[in-house]
C-alpha cells in the first residue's frame, strides 16, 4: 500500500501536540495504564495469534510473549512516564548580547518519530508513552510475527486517545509487509527519526538504507571480566544474574573473562549457571578448569565464532586473561559498546576498567542486567543506543527531544 496518506496524517497530529498541555499528556497516560490493566484478556488472547506462530525454541519465542505479569509491568512503566518532568521547552542556555538581543536555546520534540522492530510487542507501549510525553507523533513498524499483539496493542492505546479527544493519527501502526519498510525508509519530509530495534541484520539493514535520520540501537555483546580480586560469592550471584535473568535481551552476559589466578574458582563461579543449564563455549585453560566440573553435555571447547556473538540463549563463552590490560583488549576486540563489568575488590583496577572501557554502560560489582531504561530511572525506554552521537545507553524523554534557538529583539538590524 502507499503509505504517504499515513504519513501526512502522522504529521499533522505531530503539530497539534506542540500546543498540549503536559496536564492533558499525563492524565492519557494514567489512563491508558488503566485500560491496559483491564484489557489483559483481550491482549493475551491477541498475543496467543502469534504465539501459535512461533516455535518456543525460537530465540524470539520469548520476546514475544506477554504474560499478565508483563503487562501490569508495562503499565507501571506507563505510570512512570506519565510523572516524569516534561523534556520540553527547557531552557539549555540563555544570554543577552550587548545590542539587546535576548537569545535562548530551548528544548523541542522531534515531531515524528519511526521504529521499527521485531517480535516485541512491549516496545509498541514504550515508544508511544515516551513518544506522546515528549511530544512526538509515532510511526511504528512491527514485524509480522507480532502483528496481532501490536495490532491489539494500538487499537487500545487508539481508544483512550479518542476518548481524551486527541488525534489517533499520534499512533501508527503500518502493516508488516517489506514495501512499507521501504517507503518508512524513505519517508525523508514526513519522518524526523528513526530507531531500529531487533537483531544486527535488521540494524544494519536500517542503516544502510535509510535516507532518514537513524538512531542505532546496537547488539548487546556483553562481558563481565573476574578479576584475580574479585569476590567469589558476589561473582557466582552476579554472574548468574547476569546471564539468566532473562536470556533474551540484549543485556544478557555473553562472554566471561577469568583471570587465570582464579580459574581454580570457575567451578564454583559457574554452580548456579550448571544448575540452570547453561551451555558453556570454553578456551583451553577454563575447559581444563571445568573438565568433569561442569556437566560434560553443557561443555564445550570454543570456536573462532564463540566469542563477539550475542547468544540471546542459555550460552555463554569464556575467556582467559592473564591481566586487566588482556581483558581491555578483548573487550574491545569483541564489544558491541553496550554494557560491560568487572567484579573486584581492587579499587585500583576497578576504576581503571571504569575508565577505560568504550561501552555505553560501564558496571563495578554489579549485573549487567540493569542496563535498562526503567532501572536508570527514565520511566522506559526506547532503545538502548551504541552509538556515540546524540544518544548513548538507555534512551527515553530526553533522547526524543532537539532544541532551537529563539531570539527575541526589540527593532535590532545587523550591520
Amino acid at each position: 500500500m502507499d503509505c504517504t496518506p499515513l504519513f501526512i496524517k502522522a504529521q499533522k497530529a505531530s503539530r497539534g501536540l506542540v500546543d498540549l498541555e503536559e496536564t492533558v499528556i499525563d492524565r492519557l497516560l494514567m489512563l491508558l495504564a488503566e485500560r491496559t490493566e483491564n484489557e489483559i484478556p483481550f491482549l493475551l488472547s491477541e498475543n496467543e495469534k502469534d504465539l501459535s506462530l512461533t516455535d518456543k525454541d525460537d530465540l524470539k519465542y520469548d520476546r514475544l510473549q506477554l504474560t499478565g505479569d508483563r503487562i501490569k509491568s508495562i503499565a507501571f512503566d506507563i505510570r512512570r512516564v506519565s510523572e516524569l518532568p516534561s523534556p520540553i521547552g527547557k531552557v539549555i542556555s540563555e544570554f543577552k548580547k550587548s545590542n539587546g538581543l535576548l537569545i535562548t536555546r530551548i528544548t523541542v520534540p522531534f515531531g515524528v518519530v519511526g521504529a521499527i522492530y521485531e517480535a516485541r510487542p512491549n516496545v509498541t507501549f514504550d515508544v508511544f508513552s515516551l513518544c506522546l510525553k515528549s511530544g512526538n507523533a509515532c510511526i511504528l513498524k512491527g514485524g509480522s510475527d507480532a502483528l496481532s499483539s501490536n495490532s491489539a496493542i494500538v487499537s487500545v492505546i487508539r481508544r483512550v486517545l479518542h476518548e481524551c479527544n486527541l488525534d489517533e493519527n499520534v499512533i501508527t501502526l503500518l502493516p508488516p509487509g517489506r514495501k512499507e519498510t521501504i517507503q518508512l525508509l524513505n519517508a525523508r519530509g514526513f519522518v524526523d527519526l528513526l530507531i531500529p530495534r531487533g537483531s544486527k541484520g535488521l540494524i544494519d539493514y536500517v542503516r544502510k538504507n535509510s535516507s532518514v535520520p537513524v538512531i542505532e540501537t546496537g547488539a548487546g555483546i556483553c562481558h563481565t571480566y573476574f578479576d584475580e580480586y574479585g569476590d567469589i560469592e558476589k561473582g557466582r550471584k552476579i554472574i548468574n544474574n547476569a546471564k539468566n535473568r532473562r536470556v533474551s535481551v540484549c543485556n544478557s552476559l555473553d562472554c566471561l573473562i577469568v583471570h587465570k589466578s582464579r580459574l581454580k574458582d570457575l567451578p564454583e563461579l559457574l554452580q548456579l549457571c550448571a544448575e540452570s543449564e547453561v551451555e558453556i563455549f570454553a578456551d583451553n585453560d577454563t575447559f581444563a578448569a571445568l573438565n568433569h566440573k561442569y556437566p560434560a553435555s553443557l561443555l564445550k571447547r570454543a570456536a573462532k565464532g564463540s566469542f563477539g556473538t550475542e547468544f540471546l540463549a542459555k550460552k555463554m563463552a569464556l575467556k582467559t586473561v592473564a591481566s586487566l590490560q588482556e581483558a581491555l583488549d578483548h573487550i574491545s576486540e569483541f564489544g558491541s559498546g553496550h554494557s560491560e563489568a568487572i567484579i573486584s575488590e581492587n579499587a585500583g583496577r576497578v576504576d581503571n576498567f571504569l575508565k577505560m572501557v568504550d561501552a555505553s554502560a560501564v558496571y563495578s560489582n554489579a549485573s549487567t542486567a540493569f542496563t535498562d531504561g526503567a532501572e536508570f530511572g527514565l520511566g522506559a525506554e526506547i532503545g538502548i543506543s551504541t552509538q556515540k552521537l546524540h544518544a548513548r545507553g538507555p534512551m527515553a524523554l530526553e533522547e526524543l527531544t532537539t532544541y532551537k534557538w529563539i531570539i527575541r529583539g526589540d527593532g535590532q538590524i545587523r550591520p
